[in-house]
């Protein structure tokens, strides 16, 4: 499926010009945050942050500071879940995880500076409305904290959620969605858009979030290490609860095609006046994506 790949070189270049040091003596740290961070990967939630403004009409150079930003607090949230006392995982998008090659203390910190510098970032070089950018900088937080990512991650450690669909798909709203509909939300709050007209938005990013995870589910099982650049089979070896250890492969896959159709019916129902069809194709082109991704 296509990828709107004009988005994510706009972000990696971007990414590749952010400095965090300031001093010789934590350039080390700088060294391991930006190892990390440049490490590649399709960039979903910046791309899709940049394809949101496009599909409202906005200049998606102009949210390149909040697509940074959220592409910094999933880096984190990598760095600290490949880490011995969460996922232990040796490998991250083909080389060795921020702790192998740098030592879990180091690791530790990169994950913390990163956090912490997305939000100053965000709130030193994104230009807006004062009042919006401290709005987007809160539902970030949210969205990254105890109601959302990190919740999430400690529903899943602890194998906390409940039985059925609707528990494991809780922990991944958390755990996934939130931070995917950040990724839309703090767009459309830049871009003051008013609450009726963002309900189809929020319902896709959802959507989406749930989508991402399934298909990760599945490709932990089905996927090579060469193709994840991550080990095979990981959620297994740690007996985390997934999607496809809850329904079965053939069962994961059609929760995916479901969550698919409803994240396109979602996009599909925005009726603003500022959104264009070929404006949110790359909207459509990224759930598209996630939905037959190999890797």
């Amino acid at each position: 499926m296509p990828y709107p790949e004009v988005l994510r070189d706009q972000v990696d270049r971007y990414l590749a010009d952010m400095r965090f040091s300031s001093e010789p003596a934590t350039a080390g740290l700088e060294e391991a945050m930006r190892y990390s961070l440049l490490a590649g990967g399709k960039r979903i939630r910046p791309v899709l942050a940049l394809a949101t403004a496009s599909a409202i009409g906005i200049d998606p150079v102009s949210v390149l500071p909040l697509a940074a930003a959220l592409e910094l607090i999933h880096t984190y949230s990598l760095i600290h879940d490949d880490l011995p006392a969460m996922d232990d995982d040796d490998l991250r998008r083909g080389r060795p995880t921020c702790h192998k090659a740098y030592g879990e203390d180091v690791a530790i910190l990169a994950g913390d500076g990163l956090y912490a510098e997305a939000f100053h970032h965000l709130l030193k070089s994104q230009a807006g409305d004062p009042a919006l950018i401290l709005a987007c900088a809160a539902q970030l937080a949210s969205a990254t904290g105890v109601s959302g990512m990190v919740g999430g991650q400690y529903l899943d450690v602890g194998d906390r959620g409940d039985a059925g669909d609707a528990g494991i798909r809780r922990i991944h709203e958390l755990k996934t969605g939130r931070l995917i509909g950040a990724s839309v939300g703090c767009v459309l709050i830049l871009a003051g858009s008013p609450q009726p007209a963002t309900l189809a938005f929020h319902e896709f990013a959802a959507e989406l979030g749930v989508l991402f995870q399934i298909v990760d589910d599945i490709l932990d099982v089905t996927g090579s290490e060469t193709d994840l650049g991550k080990p095979h089979g990981s959620d297994e070896r740690q007996g985390t609860r997934t999607y496809v250890s809850e329904f079965g492969l053939d069962g994961a896959r059609d929760l995916a095609t479901r969550s698919h159709a409803a994240a396109i019916a979602a996009l599909e129902s925005i009726e603003a006046p500022s959104v264009e069809v070929d404006r949110a194709k790359g909207l459509r082109d990224i759930a598209d994506f996630v939905w037959t991704r190999t890797s």
